[in-house]
């Protein structure tokens, strides 16, 4: 939270690395029973941060890479390879959805039963396709959760700071854009920010810098406004993947 640069109130990030989250500093304790989250002590003294978590982003990329395409080489080449397969795709996939519940779901829902898969698959979908989808799949999921971060907060969160492996990608940097709807900062070197926040605080610490001034020293990487002639397109497909959502969490409670 420190190392995204969003140390003053309301100021959002979104880690997508392993798993994923989308959070902000508060000043206030609240709980939220019903969208699984609450706002804990954060690492700012007399402040708070709000935590949530999905439990797949960056590994539902990683499985697909893996254990469905069998590659099991340098994963940088790898990944920058599925970034020029996915570009040429255009958004929506042709109609395939995935959704990213491969463990089940821990927030805006806890369902550890629930799981995810592709959707509207035809023999005309090739790995290209694959790819893009669980990138649209993932930014879907962090749509459903953004909707309750801005309940919880009651006010829009725009900008989003994005760190974490996947915020590597300009692509994906773009895809979650447009599904959220909000302009996304690629933050610099966006794998690096627990390391930076750790040293933010010893900064502070040291009487060096005070919280205000350290939010500049994080400098953003490119700026991602979206698209507004996919705003149609993501508003449907983020409706169908709510649909899927629930018809896969009937599914999943009777084979409990």
């Amino acid at each position: 939270a420190i190392g995204s640069g969003g140390v003053m109130d309301y100021v959002p990030h979104l880690a997508l690395s392993t798993s994923d989250w989308l959070s902000c500093h508060v000043p206030f304790k609240r709980t939220d029973l019903l969208r699984n989250m609450a706002s804990l002590p954060a690492g700012i003294p007399n402040r708070y941060f709000l935590a949530n978590e999905q439990e797949t982003a960056g590994a539902c990329l990683e499985f697909l890479r893996t254990q469905v395409f069998g590659w099991h080489g340098d994963p940088r080449e790898e990944y920058r390879l599925m970034d020029t397969l996915a570009e040429t795709v255009s958004p929506g996939c042709e109609g395939l959805l995935f959704t990213p519940w491969l463990v089940g779901e821990r927030t805006p829902v806890e369902n550890h039963a629930v799981r995810g898969g592709f959707h509207h698959l035809s023999l005309h979908h090739t790995q290209a396709h694959f790819i893009r989808a669980v990138m649209e799949g993932v930014a879907l999921n962090a749509r459903w959760l953004l909707n309750g971060l801005e309940h919880f907060t009651r006010r829009r969160m725009e900008p989003i700071r994005l760190i974490g492996g996947g915020a590597n990608s300009p692509l994906w940097c773009q895809i979650i854009a447009d599904v959220l709807g909000r302009t996304v900062l690629q933050m610099a070197d966006p794998q690096s920010a627990t390391v930076r926040g750790a040293g933010m605080l010893g900064i502070v610490a040291m009487g060096w810098r005070r919280w205000e001034q350290i939010a500049h020293c994080v400098p953003v990487r490119a700026t991602y406004p979206p698209n507004p002639e996919h705003r149609a397109l993501y508003d449907d497909l983020f409706n169908e993947f709510m649909h899927l959502y629930r018809a896969e969490a009937r599914w999943a409670k009777r084979k409990r």
